[in-house]
């Protein structure tokens, strides 16, 4: 089956500003995440105050994580001949393993400012981000940015803003839906077992859903980064692979622990 996506990014203007559909999904994402972790809190007898100052730091975390992954990952060569792109986050370009790179010191330096245990809110913290990852793909769909390869048959996404007439497979959604399908894995652990499972459990899981995941549906994409075009790998599937690694590696320590 084929679409054709000529979408118009800018969702409305006025009084000289422009909305677009990237920042309106980015911005659900984030609320989304902000109010699953107020009713998580006050669930579990948080202190609901902490909130709003890990929200702080992980949302400049996670934007200033996602460019600079995006700059240096992907697009170094871009961005060093157009250095004033870098702060219009508005035209899309957001590397979710810059996030991730991202979120992870923001929450690193949280804990240590505030002198909490690293592992005390974590499992927590990572269920919603999914949803807000899944966001920015949709608003990457509405860009047509990071498009996937030619079908080369009758289904797929004709990218008409780019001036294409072939489809192409929609990455950007497949993402998507592989981002709410870790929220599935993450919010089903979390609401029947966030007790009970061992401290990290539900972070290690969403590292080798997403991550595991995000190395398959690479090689549906038409990007590959910096890299030498025949390297056999993309630039996401060499970022994938550490996250995975250290997820299996915390079951395999896991098990090992049991069976002492």
């Amino acid at each position: 089956m084929l679409f054709t996506n000529n979408i118009d990014p800018i969702l409305v203007s006025f009084a000289g500003l422009q909305v677009h559909w990237y920042g309106l999904f980015f911005a659900l994402g984030i609320v989304f995440c902000y109010l699953f972790l107020i009713k998580s809190f006050e669930k579990h007898g948080y202190p609901v105050e902490h909130v709003d100052s890990i929200a702080i730091y992980l949302f400049f975390g996670l934007l200033i994580g996602a460019r600079l992954g995006q700059v240096f990952f992907y697009e170094p060569a871009y961005f060093l001949e157009n250095p004033s792109e870098i702060l219009k986050v508005w035209h899309g370009g957001l590397s979710s393993h810059g996030a991730t790179i991202g979120l992870f010191i923001s929450y690193i330096t949280w804990v240590k400012v505030h002198k909490i245990k690293f592992s005390k809110y974590v499992d927590l913290v990572v269920v919603p981000i999914p949803i807000a990852a899944a966001c920015v793909r949709i608003g990457n769909f509405f860009n047509s940015e990071i498009i996937g390869n030619p079908t080369n048959s009758n289904y797929g996404v004709i990218f008409k803003r780019l001036g294409e007439d072939f489809p192409r497979h929609p990455a950007q959604l497949y993402e998507a839906m592989l981002c709410l399908a870790t929220f599935g894995v993450t919010y089903f652990l979390y609401k029947k077992y966030y007790t009970k499972l061992p401290q990290l459990f539900i972070l290690s899981a969403f590292l080798f859903v997403y991550f595991g995941g995000r190395f398959l549906l690479e090689f549906f994409k038409d990007l590959h980064g910096p890299l030498p075009t025949d390297f056999p790998l993309s630039m996401g599937q060499v970022l994938s692979i550490l996250p995975v690694l250290a997820a299996v590696g915390y079951f395999v320590w896991l098990v090992v622990r049991k069976r002492k």
